[in-house]
């Protein structure tokens, strides 16, 4: 529960601010594009953060840097909710998001070493419910305190959490021995930062999190600017590897380790984890999207669309949880995508008559499948990993999750611009004069419209109106069929997985 808390403040709050936006830049004096920022800034400096926070516990002991992770975020966020311009908001986004990544390697490492792998299952079970549900609630709350308060409230939310949980966890969680032999060692032999692993590994998923964040809004490799963050992502990522790999041969410890690539258990994981925050993050941000531009709902409507899901997954997640301990997880994985697969085929059949109750079934019946797939992949990613690297599995595995969140909301918003307007290409060749039905369809509408020419002008555009939105429907089933093959294209991998142990013992996940 102490370390779930943090959790669920930390990823409601790369949510939360996304309705908030037009609040924000008219608070502030700044355009809507220059408010995404406060949304960029968050998500890079959590990217960059989240792999290197295990190699920073080797330094300073792992409760010592949760703690001061949590007091970070906590206090920064207090800055963003006092903050008077929008540049000064940023940049208190940026400490809040370096806060917040480093808690997540550390909150899972916490649980792997608190549970033995028998318990496990039910550890992570609580814990992915606030990795899972945060992010479907947060749209709606964030939307309820912008419009019943002020949008500096949603920043204020997390000081008394923080608070709580700092309170937690220096009472209830304590560090294991060979955290302390590690920091022992450390401080022995001097503190070394690899400063130039550290560079390149800011410069890399910096540059990815600005590319996939900006890339359609500045129509991808027209501009110069995403150009040379492209550039610069491959060249980091190429020198990254090589420059980590040499710190393995010469016995220094790498900011990344990427031997646990070597582990075929954890390489499938990463994969697996890389396409469920893909699925998450994409509907969570398309559902929301299609039923406010064409349904013409609030953001607080279209933020209820989205919740019963999470009250779906909060019920899932302990039977998630039991069955761990009691089936092959290769099996409950399997499940979770052909669920998933299933729920996305069936939300294919939307059109712009569906209703508010038809669109909660639809989520619920796709969180039945999120539900699992979260705790069976992180409990196979720990399966052969030794103790002393369960932190390093905690970073790259959520490293996974937002990585793949960001690529599958660029993803969405590429394919939705795209896909309309071949479409709207396709369709708009029939409204001409020289189609009967279009002729037919204008002079039946005119009467609405008055007489003369400006009714006729205002039945034609009324048709183009209809068919625009037409298009976008049309866009949106285009990016579910996407994300179905996607999700199904998984399945085949779970084959490649060794069989995990069938009795596993507490030492078993080392």
């Amino acid at each position: 529960m102490t370390v779930t808390l943090a959790t669920f403040m930390e990823v409601l709050d790369s949510s939360i601010a996304n309705v908030s936006l037009p609040h924000i830049a008219g608070g502030l004096g700044a355009t809507q594009d220059e408010a995404t920022w406060v949304l960029t800034a968050y998500l890079v400096a959590n990217a960059i953060i989240l792999p290197a926070g295990a190699y920073m516990t080797t330094f300073i002991g792992r409760k010592k840097f949760y703690m001061i992770c949590v007091a970070l975020f906590g206090v920064s966020s207090a800055l963003c909710g006092l903050a008077p311009t929008l540049p000064m908001l940023v940049f208190f986004r940026v400490l809040q998001g370096i806060g917040g990544g480093g808690l997540a390697p550390s909150e899972q490492a916490i649980l792997a070493d608190t549970f033995p792998p028998a318990k496990r299952g039910q550890a992570f079970a609580m814990y992915g419910l606030a990795v899972v549900v945060a992010p479907a609630i947060g749209p709606t709350l964030g939307g309820y305190i912008t419009d019943h308060f002020d949008w500096r409230w949603i920043f204020f939310l997390n000081v008394p959490i923080c608070l709580l949980s700092l309170f937690l966890t220096s009472r209830i969680v304590e560090d294991p021995p060979y955290v302390h032999q590690q920091v022992k060692e450390t401080q022995k032999h001097g503190i070394k930062l690899d400063f130039l692993g550290f560079g390149l590994l800011a410069t890399t998923f910096g540059s990815l999190e600005f590319l996939m964040d900006k890339g359609q809004e500045d129509d991808w490799f027209s501009s110069h600017l995403i150009v040379f963050f492209a550039i610069a992502c491959v060249a980091a990522f190429v020198l990254m590897i090589w420059w980590e790999l040499r710190q393995l041969r010469t016995g220094h410890r790498p900011i990344l380790n990427l031997t646990l690539f070597y582990k075929r258990n954890f390489a499938i994981s990463f994969t697996l984890m890389f396409v469920l925050g893909f699925a998450l993050y994409g509907t969570t941000v398309l559902i929301p999207q299609l039923v406010q531009t064409l349904l013409g709902y609030t953001a607080e409507l279209a933020g209820l669309v989205l919740s019963p899901a999470g009250f779906m997954m909060m019920a899932m997640m302990p039977v998630v949880g039991f069955l761990s301990s009691k089936v092959d997880p290769r099996k409950l994985i399997a499940y979770g995508f052909i669920m998933l697969t299933s729920a996305l085929v069936v939300m294919h059949t939307m059109n712009l008559g569906v209703s508010y109750n038809y669109l909660v079934f639809l989520r619920c019946f796709q969180a039945s499948g999120l539900a699992f797939l979260f705790i069976p992949i992180n409990t196979i990613a720990y399966i052969g990993v030794k103790q002393s690297e369960n932190n390093d599995v905690s970073g790259l595995t959520n490293l996974a999750r937002n990585i793949g969140g960001s690529a599958g909301t660029a993803f969405m918003a590429t394919m939705l611009t795209r896909r309309t307007a071949a479409h709207e290409t396709n369709m708009v060749r029939n409204l001409s004069t020289g189609n009967p039905a279009f002729v037919n369809q204008v002079n039946a509408l005119k009467h609405m419209f008055g007489q003369g020419f400006q009714a006729t002008h205002s039945a034609e555009a009324f048709i183009y109106n209809q068919l625009h939105r037409q298009a976008a429907m049309l866009a949106y089933l285009d990016i579910i069929q996407y994300l179905a093959v996607f999700c199904a294209c998984m399945l085949p991998l779970l084959f490649l997985i060794p069989r995990p142990p069938e009795h596993l013992d507490p030492g078993a996940g080392h």
